[in-house]
């Protein structure tokens, strides 16, 4: 099976000693076919200027201590977890400036910083490490300058001269619609002075992010990206909407949680449910998924794939660039067989009627608009 030549994984921000990587082995279990597989890491697809694995990892769980039992710790195992996706073509990371729970907000973003100057590979490109980090829409957050200052700041804890994705966490438009035009106008600053090379929101329905795109263009800024919950379990109209409406645009859905926070992993079920707040919501919409888990189980063993590789497909053969969450190396493993081939179309639909079964969904983020 012929493959593609691997790419160097290395940050453009930091340099450290070290020759070119061995490609690395396709994840195990991967199917064998005629011909270069689909998706490998290190085959790329465009957010505005910029080329991504078409798959990413989320830090979300790096620092949260609440939702997450985060433990400093855990710090070793997560570097581990980072040099691993980086050798194996991944090249998009997602943070928050407001990820880590209390004394420990901004965490992730000091953790990803210190990880990518750790990192034992070459430096050659911009595109060997991509940060993609959100801003939150604090409410004293009420300037463009002080949005420009939330984005050094940033910066600073990554250790970086400039982000691949500065994002908008999210839209102020139903409580705050005053704020929102002095952020966006915080998104085009942060563009003109090259703190970033894309431009992108979090948490947008079609309709905002309609208003968004056109304002963006105004100012001659591209809307590159949109991060949104996405996943069997959040593919409703509204989801989908939005999707069609990032095609029209040419703007890249990034889909998070799209495990459903672990839900479509197979590993919890009534008699097995998360410690922490996860396990109210669990408890509620895991009794209504027999028929989908059911589905993904009988197409994982098919294809000889886990579950939770079955689902993250689907978000790629639906055109997302899925960004699950990592704590262990094992989830990293997990992941990384999510790629190098593809659910077919009957499998898809498959798929999806059986979420279409399900009679409750995953519940939409607060902050996300219409």
């Amino acid at each position: 099976m012929a493959l593609p030549p691997a790419m160097p994984f290395a940050s453009s921000q930091h340099h450290t000693a070290g020759g070119s990587l061995r490609q690395p082995a396709p994840p195990a279990g991967a199917a064998l076919r005629l011909g270069p597989p689909l998706f490998w890491p290190w085959q790329k697809v465009k957010v505005g200027p910029l080329s991504v694995s078409p798959m990413g990892f989320g830090t979300w769980a790096w620092g949260n201590q609440l939702l997450w039992g985060y433990q400093e710790s855990m710090d070793n195992e997560l570097q581990e977890c980072f040099n691993l996706a980086l050798k194996n073509g991944i090249n998009l990371f997602d943070t928050a400036d407001s990820y880590g729970t209390g004394r420990l907000n901004g965490q992730s973003e000091r953790l990803l910083g210190k990880f990518i100057g750790q990192f034992e590979g070459p430096v050659k490109s911009p595109d060997d490490v991509i940060v993609a980090t959100k801003f939150a829409a604090y409410p004293w957050r009420l300037t463009s300058g002080q949005f420009v200052s939330a984005c050094k700041s940033s910066l600073e804890r990554l250790q970086l001269d400039r982000l691949g994705i500065g994002q908008l966490h999210w839209s102020t438009a139903n409580y705050a619609p005053l704020q929102e035009r002095a952020l966006w106008d915080g998104l085009v600053e942060m563009h003109e002075k090259g703190l970033v090379r894309a431009v992108g929101v979090s948490n947008y329905g079609p309709k905002q992010l309609l208003k968004i795109h056109s304002y963006l263009a105004s100012r001659g800024v591209p809307l590159s990206s949109a991060q949104v919950q996405f996943s069997l379990l959040s593919m409703g109209d509204e989801q989908m909407e939005l999707k069609t409406v990032c095609d029209s645009l040419g703007i890249r859905l990034i889909a998070y949680s799209p495990l459903g926070l672990g839900m479509l992993t197979g590993k919890y079920d009534a008699s097995n449910l998360p410690n922490g707040p996860r396990s109210v919501l669990f408890r509620q919409i895991l009794p209504g998924l027999e028929s989908l888990l059911t589905c993904l189980r009988s197409i994982a063993e098919r294809k000889g794939k886990t579950m939770s590789q079955v689902a993250i497909n689907w978000c790629i053969c639906k055109g997302t660039i899925p960004i699950p969450g990592v704590k262990t190396v094992k989830h990293v493993e997990d992941n990384l067989g999510a790629l190098g081939w593809r659910l077919s179309p009957a499998e898809v639909s498959e798929l999806e009627a059986a979420a279409m079964e399900s009679p409750k969904k995953m519940v939409q983020n607060i902050f996300q608009t219409a």
